[in-house]
């Protein structure tokens, strides 16, 4: 008989359980990642962040699952409904807490109903849409927002009662190129000599890029990466710290399989790096940061050294996460994002939805204008 149940966070649930459901899907969603937030208190009490993650079993057989947490705020999530947050505030409606559906400070696409292999994907789904909107009703949650999912999961619940937001992000697609200046010949000239003076500037600075597999970094690596991640939280008025040390030692015990680092050294010093991951055919770009402000350093240390490493592996695509217009004048063209969101408010529920049939009309037109303006001259590698 199939029963739903709420769990107490990701760690309670048997590794190789939890990463069958996950299969060949986003490496985020993995139980090493999810677990190692938990067990490094990045998500957890006094974090606005209370894990709960929701499993359908069949007997003892899990059948299905989403990584659900309860939320304080709407921090860490990089699908912003502050706005939303806002605008029931002053209609008198209470917007927290509510619930996620996604991977803590990742805004990385994913499946967010994970079904096991074999099983009715879309009619499971359905069931765990179900009970999500049944413990909103019941614990006087705002709604539910299932952050970065995948497009089919968007036409499962099409006419149900979430409402699709479409994002932007820009990704790197591997046109079968033999090198990276089989990649700088994409470019018209302009942007591909201005590509050949910033990868210079690092040899005329000193300055030594690497990549490395996360099972040759040591514990002296990784508290440099993680010097490296506060420093550029640290640099910036809107940074956030939603990491810790631990966390990243962890990411070194269990995950290493799945890491990359970028290190770049000047003088035989590590005067930046960025952790990433890789996962099948995709490289993600996650957490970055510099010790010393070298010109150009940014560019060559999160896009060109990544590129590079993607080109040599044959990977197909990498992600180097949310924002940053500036990655579209280096080849990273405009791929949209969904999101879809469960408000039990009629009022704010209808509010929300004419604002986001405006957006997502608005945001097509952004990511068609920009297909047709791509930094790449038309035509692929070969």
């Amino acid at each position: 008989m199939q029963r739903v149940e709420l769990l107490e966070g990701i760690a309670g649930i048997a590794s190789e359980r939890w990463d069958a459901l996950v299969g060949d899907g986003s490496p985020f969603l993995e139980w090493s990642w999810l677990a190692s937030l938990e067990q490094a208190g990045c998500v957890g009490e006094g974090t606005g962040w209370q894990p709960l993650p929701l499993v359908l079993r069949d007997g003892e057989r899990l059948l299905a699952a989403c990584p659900l947490y309860v939320k304080a705020h709407s921090e860490g999530e990089f699908v912003f409904d502050w706005s939303w947050a806002e605008a029931a505030e002053r209609a008198g409606i209470r917007y927290y807490p509510k619930l996620l559906v996604g991977v803590p400070f990742s805004p990385v696409t994913g499946s967010r109903f994970l079904v096991a292999e074999g099983e009715d994907r879309q009619g499971l789904t359905r069931v765990l849409c179900d009970a999500l909107r049944e413990l909103c009703r019941g614990s006087r949650l705002s709604g539910v927002h299932v952050n970065f999912c995948h497009e089919s999961e968007t036409r499962s619940l099409a006419g149900s009662d979430f409402q699709l937001r479409v994002g932007l992000q820009y990704h790197w697609t591997n046109g079968g190129y033999a090198g990276f200046d089989d990649y700088l010949s994409r470019f018209r000239s302009k942007r591909r000599n201005q590509i050949r003076r910033e990868r210079r500037a690092m040899d005329e600075a000193g300055v030594r890029i690497e990549t490395l597999p996360g099972d040759e970094a040591d514990e002296s690596l990784v508290e440099a990466l993680y010097r490296c991640y506060l420093a550029n939280i640290r640099a910036h008025v809107w940074g956030r710290q939603y990491l810790n040390r631990r966390f990243f030692g962890l990411l070194r015990e269990r995950f290493a399989p799945r890491l990359r680092f970028v290190v770049a050294r000047q003088g035989g010093e590590i005067v930046a790096g960025t952790l990433n991951v890789q996962k099948g055919d995709s490289f993600y770009g996650r957490y970055w940061g510099a010790l010393r402000p070298i010109r150009h350093l940014h560019w060559n240390v999160c896009y060109y050294a990544a590129i590079e490493h993607c080109i040599a592996e044959g990977l197909a695509r990498f992600e180097p996460g949310a924002g940053g217009d500036y990655k579209f004048l280096r080849g990273f063209d405009a791929a949209p994002t969904y999101s879809l969101h469960y408000l039990a408010e009629p009022r704010l529920a209808r509010a929300v939805g004419e604002f986001l049939a405006r957006e997502r009309q608005e945001t097509h037109r952004v990511i068609a204008e920009l297909g047709e303006e791509s930094a790449l001259k038309p035509g692929a590698a070969l």
